[in-house]
């Protein structure tokens, strides 16, 4: 992940959590919902404060504050605020397991949520989907997906158990140059394509050493690794690959195309734009913001504003944001 962060929402300073579970609890008595009150508070406090808020709701009031949320609220609005309420890890594993669950799997899911995750945030993940659905992650995922692709997802989740945990562990450039060299030899320089190569390197290096893979090779190919993708690999193992060299690169640049597409065409894939804006607002909203502009000569409010969200639940998309 690109290290500079630039989060949207950062939690307020003279956080009370009592007070805030007291405001909220008067949002949702009585006749009719505060739903203003709501997004004000929730909208602004960091995931760690929104936790604080649930315990002392519950402490105060006996009552499991999604629950009283999820009876007061409804469609996307809720949404919005019950990703807000769930911790990250965890809101991400229901996410993933919503989408491998019933008919088909949603592949672009799998790897919007998995391709562009750092070490560490992989690890949690891993960790907290066992502790959720009493599976591995990767058991799961290989009874819903299948060949290279397969491969590359199942090396993405159990590496981070073999000690690629740390991605500040520092990068090493005879390391890099041996690797853009087994990339080449396993794309480029001969007839047909070694897929697992590709794989193996992609999902085990942190994202701080694939950037000094990807330079390596460059040199060495006169290409880019993106180019050499998109020229050797088909399918949905292209998308996952592609989507890991564009988070190397420019994880902003990324996530803003991904909300674009979420917005563009027939309907708008609420979930996707609701997963992402809600996931990010804390790591690097702020440059997926400015990415957006860059790309589209718009800004992403003003594509949220008119397109197919309304009420408050755009309200809530925009609060995140942040100022303009």
């Amino acid at each position: 992940m690109s290290p500079h962060r630039e989060p949207t929402v950062v939690g307020v300073q003279n956080f009370n959590a009592a007070e805030d579970a007291a405001a909220l609890r008067a949002a949702m008595k009585g006749f009719g919902t505060d739903e203003e009150a709501i997004i004000a508070i929730l909208t602004t406090r960091s995931n760690a404060q929104r936790q604080a808020i649930s315990q002392a709701f519950t402490h105060e009031y006996g009552r499991d504050i999604i629950e009283d949320l999820k009876s007061e609220l409804g469609g996307h609005f809720e949404d919005v605020i019950i990703a807000l309420m769930t911790p990250p890890a965890e809101y991400l594993c229901r996410e993933l397991h919503h989408c491998m669950e019933g008919m088909g799997t949603d592949e672009q899911v799998l790897v919007e949520i998995l391709c562009t995750r750092t070490k560490p945030e992989i690890a949690d993940i891993v960790d907290s989907y066992e502790r959720l659905y009493n599976r591995p992650l990767a058991e799961h995922m290989c009874s819903e997906t299948s060949g290279d692709f397969r491969r590359l997802l199942t090396l993405i989740v159990t590496s981070v158990r073999q000690g690629a945990r740390d991605e500040e562990a520092g990068v090493d450039h005879a390391r890099a140059a041996e690797a853009a060299q087994q990339l080449y030899d396993a794309g480029e320089a001969k007839w047909g394509t070694d897929e697992e190569i590709f794989n193996k390197i992609l999902a085990h290096e942190s994202f701080a050493q694939l950037r000094l893979i990807f330079e390596a090779y460059k040199e060495l190919s006169g290409r880019t690794i993106e180019q050499a993708i998109k020229a050797e690999i088909g399918g949905e193992l292209k998308d996952a690959l592609s989507a890991i060299v564009e988070c190397v690169e420019n994880a902003a640049a990324w996530f803003a195309q991904r909300l674009r597409s979420a917005m563009q065409g027939a309907g708008t894939e609420d979930k996707t734009l609701v997963r992402i804006i809600a996931s990010r607002a804390e790591i690097d909203l702020g440059a997926i913001k400015r990415e957006y502009e860059r790309l589209y000569d718009k800004t992403l409010e003003s594509d949220i504003s008119q397109g197919e969200t309304s009420g408050d639940y755009k309200r809530a998309l925009v609060a995140l944001l942040g100022p303009a």
